[in-house]
């Protein structure tokens, strides 16, 4: 007891200490602003002179000169993206769309890769995988999108395996040297945070406009979770398993090949599935930087407000996300299967073979039938026209009408205007020492520092105003989505039931692509800071909602049994026992809402903002890249803040909890 008690009150006074600090630099910075209000506070302390921002922008353009045209760079990767990428990106497309370029293979028929795709469900997980995936591609098939799902998923097939095979290289070397894992772990949490936008201009600048700069960008977006999965999975290798390897006389290689890759096979694929995910999401965001495909048509329609049309590419993109979400987690939890020895070939094979029948089997029948092999749009089941009909009618009965605008004129002249025009207000030293201070009582004196180093940064990049425009979007939408979505996990939570309905659902929605949450935001409130706004919004609420309900799902029955049998109420349950030990696991959830909410903030851009996002669009016009990076590390640093703050919190209050 004695020794408990010590590490309590060791823990508590630098706690403390942190907490008075942290009450001092809000009282500063009230007085700062409270002096602004009043005419009384110098200029250089309400914002930085320009005479006193560093040209980061110019610095780094020259670096980028001198590493594309001195350094020869760009020649090396013009060559990549014209020579073997090219090569890959035209292989694909011809197989899967037609496009006529060497090496000219025939088009495959989309019933052959309907079919394939259910036998592979089948064998993944059964009849419900199986018509989900097959029924996928018959639904693109039909409603007249195969061309530009294809266009798509040509580039998903090439930049996917990429990404896995340089992830997992790098993966392997950060789990065998320590010095690779330290030297790219920061690189990691910056590329993990950085908005998209910054990496679409320089993949534009070294890979030309295209399918060959989409593929690239979406390489290195997803090449982050597949480092991160294979290290974990590497490091986590029981050392019973590595000594029963080294006993039996394996090298170096076979240790790697036959002991640790098999052992870490959960992780790595988990790292497999977050690939897949990315590679799909950003493929989708690379249309505008001229990427033809889903995201292109959407991002065409959505432009001429034809919903009905953007719902149909919209639902094909849930359900490519969905179909190749589910098949890849099926993938994980399938173990190998193994058979007696003398088993007949064609037994332990059948599902390959049934595959390629299906395949051989399609694919002679679209020969014949033209319909099996392409559908036009004269055969197409399209209704688009028809759904923007309905959508446009339902949006002009009076009570969605004057709900709709209630609810904008509330938010925009009441809440949203008023709360951005008080954070532009206060002084940016004010507005530094309020994120350290938050910083500071959450994580502790390392979660200031950096608070304060990266918030100066920001400061200096003379893009203050626009990054705290940004900023009030994301605290917004976080604010308004803990409101609804904490009620609606912790009613979930009541019931195991009503628990797997909405982890479900929240499973779903997380394999959207985020251009979908832009359509109803549109729909409902038009082109405002509102819709901004929702659409964050309903992207952000999804973790918090999953991990409240997770956190609550999660406390140890024997706690809840010593509530119960104290007679405390349900509702003294919830505050006093439940809400206190699950509030670890609902800080992550909180804590990926605001990262939800940074990347989403930025193709909320599409909307029309006057944020960091407004401006990094308008850089893909250009070739500014210093400009563009600039402000995707003021996103980078705006994320990072809160990520390190709230996590490192998380963290000290499981270890306090016993958790």
């Amino acid at each position: 007891m004695a020794v408990l008690s010590t590490n309590s009150a060791g823990s508590k006074a630098p706690q403390m200490s942190s907490n008075k600090v942290a009450t001092g630099l809000v009282c500063l910075a009230i007085v700062l602003t409270a002096l602004q209000y009043a005419g009384l506070l110098p200029a250089w302390l309400h914002r930085l002179p320009e005479s006193w921002i560093p040209p980061f922008a110019v610095w780094l353009d020259a670096a980028f000169n001198f590493v594309r045209t001195d350094l020869g760079l760009e020649k090396l990767t013009r060559w990549f993206a014209e020579g073997p990428l090219q090569f890959m990106l035209d292989t694909t497309a011809n197989l899967l769309y037609g496009k006529k370029r060497w090496p000219r293979f025939e088009q495959i028929p989309w019933s052959a890769i309907a079919a394939s795709a259910a036998v592979l469900g089948y064998y993944l997980g059964g009849w419900r995988l199986a018509v989900l995936a097959g029924g996928t591609f018959v639904w693109t098939a039909l409603i007249g999108q195969w061309k530009i799902a294809m266009e798509t998923m040509s580039v998903l097939l090439v930049a996917a395996p990429l990404a896995f095979c340089i992830g997992i290289s790098l993966g392997i070397a950060a789990w065998k040297y320590a010095w690779v894992d330290r030297a790219i772990k920061p690189i990691l949490s910056v590329l993990q945070t950085l908005p998209f936008f910054t990496y679409l201009l320089p993949a534009v600048i070294f890979f030309k406009v295209g399918p060959t700069a989409g593929a690239v960008a979406t390489i290195i977006y997803a090449i982050p979770p597949m480092i991160l999965m294979t290290t974990l999975g590497l490091k986590k290798v029981s050392p019973e398993v590595v000594e029963a390897g080294k006993m039996s006389g394996c090298s170096r290689w076979q240790m790697l090949r036959h002991v640790y890759v098999p052992a870490a096979r959960t992780e790595i694929l988990v790292g497999v599935n977050q690939v897949i995910m990315l590679c799909l999401a950003m493929v989708v965001l690379t249309a505008f930087i001229g990427m033809p495909g889903l995201g292109a048509k959407l991002l065409a329609m959505m432009g001429s407000f034809k919903l009905g049309r953007s719902f149909e590419i919209g639902v094909t993109i849930v359900l490519l996300a969905v179909t190749l979400d589910r098949l890849s987690k099926a993938w994980v939890v399938k173990l190998p299967e193994h058979f007696e020895k003398g088993t007949p070939w064609w037994k332990r094979h059948k599902y390959l073979l049934a595959g390629l029948g299906a395949f051989v089997f399609f694919t002679v029948l679209g020969q014949f039938v033209e319909w099996f092999a392409e559908i036009g749009r004269r055969q197409s089941l399209s209704q688009g026209k028809e759904i923007d009909t309905a959508i446009k009618t339902f949006l002009a009965f009076d009570i969605v009408q004057g709900t709709t605008e209630k609810i904008r004129y509330v938010l925009n002249v009441w809440v949203l205007n008023p709360f951005r025009d008080f954070l532009l207000s206060i002084p940016t030293t004010g507005f530094i020492l309020l994120v350290v201070a938050g910083a500071l009582a959450l994580g502790g004196r390392k979660s200031g520092i950096y608070a304060a180093v990266f918030f100066g940064l920001v400061a200096l990049t003379g893009w203050w105003d626009r990054s705290v425009i940004t900023l009030y979007s994301v605290i917004s939408a976080v604010i308004l989505a803990t409101l609804i979505g904490l009620p609606i996990g912790i009613a979930a939570a009541r019931s195991e039931k009503w628990s797997k309905r909405v982890l479900l659902i929240c499973d779903t929605a997380q394999t959207f692509p985020s251009f979908i949450y832009l359509i109803p935001a549109i729909m409902l409130f038009g082109i405002t800071a509102t819709s901004v706004v929702m659409s964050i919004l309903i992207f952000a609420m999804v973790p918090l909602v999953r991990y409240t309900v997770e956190g609550l799902r999660g406390v140890p029955p024997e706690m809840n049994e010593a509530a119960d049998m104290s007679g405390s109420t349900r509702m003294q349950k919830l505050w006093n026992v439940q809400l206190p030990l699950a509030l670890p696991t609902m800080a992550v959830g909180f804590n990926q809402a605001i990262m939800f909410a940074f990347f989403m903030v930025i193709i909320a851009a599409f909307i029309g903002t006057q944020d960091l996002g407004q401006e990094l669009q308008k850089t893909l016009a250009g070739t500014d890249l210093g400009k563009n990076f600039v402000l995707g590390i003021c996103v980078s640093l705006m994320a990072l803040t809160f990520d390190m703050a709230i996590m490192t919190w998380a963290e000290r209050k499981k270890r306090v909890l016993g958790l």
